[in-house]
This record gives C-alpha cells, sequence and structure tokens, in this order.
C-alpha cells in the first residue's frame, strides 16, 4: 500500500463501499488532514465469538490505523448487562457476570490479528466499559447528564420506535442502553480525545445521541460514521447460514467451513465482498469485476483466501486452498476436512450426516439422499439404510458428502 495520510481514511471507506452515513464529513476530514484522529467501535459480549456480521467493523478499525489514525475496541463489559435493543424485537437474555467475562476474554483474541496494540502514538487500545459503568451512581448521572438528553428523541430512536409501533415490550433497562452508550462516548472523550464513534447502520440513533452529549457536555466536536447493515443478494443476513452463523474464532467454527462459506459466495456479491473484507487494491478488484460465468469461481477463491488470511492465519488459507482443489479434482481423503471420531465403524448414513451437522433431522437426511445429494468417498449413495462398515474406511477414514460443497470425514477411534 502506498504512503498513506490519516484523512485518505474518508476517500478508502467510500471507495470501498464501507460508507452508510456520516456526520459533518466535510469537518471531520480537516480534522483528519490536521492531525490523526482517536475513534472507537463497541462489541458487547453477548457471546464466546463474534461472526462474521461484525467483520465489517473489525475491517474499518483496522483500515483506520493503516491510515495512521489511533483506533479503540471498546470492549461492552458494562453493556451487555444491559442489552442493545437494535434490531431486536424482545430482550437479549441477560447474562451473569462470568459468562459475560468468558465471552470477553475469547473476543479479545480476535482483534490481535486485525490491529496492532501497543505503546506507539497510533497502537490501538482495548477498554472496557464496565470500568465506568459498573459503579456509576445513578442519582449523579441523572443530575449531571439527564437534563441532556431529550425524552423525545430518545422514543424516536429507531430501536425505540420500532418496538413501540409493534407494541412489542421495551423495558425501562433497555431504553436506557442509548444513554450508556452516549456516556461511552463522553468517557473515551474526556480520556482518550476520542472524536469518532464507528458502527454499523442500526447504532446511527445511539452515536448521535452521544455526539450530543459530548458536545453538550463538554464543548467538544465529535464525529459519527456507520457502515451499511448488509445482506447478501439473495436477502439473507450477512453471517447467518442453516446452520448456524459463521463465527470467526476456529474454535467455534473450523478454518475448513470458514473458507467454504467464502468460497460459496453468491455471485453477484463478490466484488462487494472483495472490497469489504480483502486489502487487495482496488484495482486487482476491477479486473477480477470482469470475469464471467464460471470465471466467477476464481474470483471466490481468491475472497476465501484473503479473508482466511485475516481472520485465521495465511497457513489455513493456503492449506485449505491446496485440499479444496484436491477434492474437487476427486483426490485422496484430506485431513483438513472437519471431522468427527467415532467409536463404531457400523454408522448409518443417516447418523453421519447429523454427526458431521450437515443437517438436523432424519427427514432432511432422507430427502437428500433420495435426491442423490449424499455420497460416500465420492460415490452418490441413495439407499436411505445404508449402515457404514470397514470396507467404507481407508486407513480408518471415510468421507462423507453433502452435495458438492459440504465434506467431512468421520475418523475411527
Amino acid at each position: 500500500m502506498s504512503k498513506v495520510n490519516s484523512s485518505d481514511f474518508i476517500n478508502i471507506m467510500n471507495e470501498r463501499g464501507f460508507i452508510h452515513q456520516v456526520t459533518d464529513k466535510a469537518n471531520l476530514q480537516r480534522e483528519m488532514i490536521t492531525t490523526p484522529v482517536v475513534g472507537y467501535i463497541g462489541f458487547d459480549c453477548t457471546a464466546s465469538s463474534l461472526h462474521v456480521g461484525s467483520l465489517i467493523q473489525i475491517m474499518m478499525l483496522r483500515w483506520f490505523q493503516k491510515t495512521g489514525n489511533k483506533p479503540i475496541v471498546l470492549m461492552g463489559g458494562g453493556t451487555t448487562k444491559v442489552g442493545d435493543p437494535s434490531g431486536k424485537d424482545s430482550a437479549r437474555p441477560l447474562l451473569s457476570s462470568e459468562k459475560i467475562k468468558f465471552n470477553k476474554e475469547n473476543i479479545k483474541t480476535i482483534f490481535e490479528k486485525f490491529l496492532k496494540f501497543g505503546e506507539y502514538d497510533n497502537n490501538a487500545i482495548m477498554v472496557d466499559n464496565a470500568d465506568w459503568l459498573e459503579n456509576l451512581n445513578y442519582i449523579s448521572f441523572l443530575r449531571n447528564y439527564g437534563s441532556y438528553f431529550s425524552v423525545n428523541k430518545l422514543v424516536n430512536l429507531e430501536s425505540v420506535k420500532l418496538r413501540l409501533e409493534r407494541e412489542h415490550n421495551l423495558s425501562f433497562l433497555e431504553f436506557n442502553y442509548s444513554l450508556l452508550q452516549a456516556f461511552d462516548f463522553l468517557q473515551l472523550s474526556k480520556n482518550y480525545n476520542c472524536k469518532l464513534q464507528m458502527g454499523g447502520s442500526d447504532q446511527w440513533g445511539n452515536i448521535v445521541t452521544g455526539i450530543d452529549l459530548v458536545r453538550k457536555a463538554s464543548s467538544k466536536q465529535a464525529f459519527g460514521l456507520t457502515s451499511p447493515l448488509l445482506t447478501t443478494s439473495s436477502g439473507s443476513k450477512m453471517g447467518k447460514t442453516a446452520n448456524g452463523a459463521i463465527w470467526l474464532n476456529s474454535d467455534q467454527l473450523s478454518d475448513w467451513d470458514f473458507w467454504q462459506y467464502w468460497r460459496n459466495t453468491e455471485d453477484l456479491d463478490v466484488i462487494k465482498f472483495l472490497k469489504l473484507f480483502t486489502e487487495l487494491p482496488i484495482s486487482e478488484i476491477n479486473k477480477l469485476g470482469k470475469l464471467k460465468g464460471a470465471e466467477i469461481n476464481e474470483a471466490k477463491i481468491i475472497l476465501a483466501n484473503e479473508v482466511t488470511k485475516l481472520c485465521r492465519s495465511p497457513e489455513a488459507a493456503d492449506k485449505i486452498s491446496s485440499s479444496s482443489a484436491k477434492l474437487f479434482s476427486k483426490s485422496s481423503i484430506d485431513d483438513t476436512m472437519p471431522s468427527v471420531v467415532v467409536t463404531n465403524c457400523e454408522i448409518g448414513l443417516i447418523e453421519a450426516l447429523k454427526i458431521l451437522n450437515f443437517l438436523n433431522t432424519n427427514g432432511e437426511a432422507r430427502r437428500l439422499i433420495r435426491g442423490n445429494g449424499a455420497k460416500i468417498n465420492d460415490i452418490v449413495i441413495n439407499d436411505e439404510n445404508y449402515i457404514l462398515s470397514d470396507k467404507d474406511y481407508e486407513n480408518g477414514k471415510v468421507k462423507i458428502s453433502y452435495g458438492k460443497k459440504k465434506h467431512g470425514l468421520l475418523i475411527l477411534s
């Protein structure tokens, strides 16, 4: 990447499709021309891993740092105890302090692959809003900041308005979430001279509330920038599949399944995803955009390799790309595939498909087998009652396939 300065961040965000809305864009760019800016994104600890729906925000922080600005990763150890109502028709389950701490420690490891942490000027820092929210005195908070919040504006926040319009319950606990997120911005402004909050488009109302609080409580200027809420071209939510979420942590989802998710990207999404989730130059991405028909698969493999390099490791990307090529050329069994250890070789094909989490019910398995979609060692099996035996195992391993794209191993212990 050629030499950049902090103001290039906005241009890169524009060019690669990251920007949905931004407050006072011209002044924000002027700030960045003068000096690098401190900016943050918050991540609540609702699960032990983030999924690919959060990857767009992580990439924003990465580009933010690569252009010389200073990123803050804000862990929501405090706000997770309240629950963000954005995009939800009902309250999120309340987690224990122990579970939140466990989730937080697991999520932290993701950012080490994308950001450089340390003591230098634009090194990333990670802070936890539990540090100031856990011991917040409610009366003092209301006395000092309550007058800065307009109930008229709060009830018109998208997250609040949708619940009220649909007559779905919104607890007072959740109603406070926007106030606490705004308070986060104020604390980061005071402690780190943070001027920019970024997030998904569903956070726009919360971000603007924070900007208002920073301005009213400290007379400082603050800015907000949101990314589009991504769906695939077929309309499904980014990061969700029929078999569950696409987790960023490898202990939640194998490298193989992660790579395959990107390899199976819909044709119309490939170029958009290359811009958002890789660091390939735009000129190279535009060349890939000219591929037609089956040639698009080349771009999908590049996408899968580049995202896997960033999220998992270059070694994982190289190994899986190689093994996938062998697999599609009907080569021998490859150990990089997802695997399950079994103690008995005599397992029904229906049960084998379920053990490998290819599907959940016997009915789904029967339909797959009847439709010639199930294979054992690359041979189609259309017998619903087929029982695997010694003859199916090669060196104690058997390959089970669901269609052309999902493959796994049963390993006999």
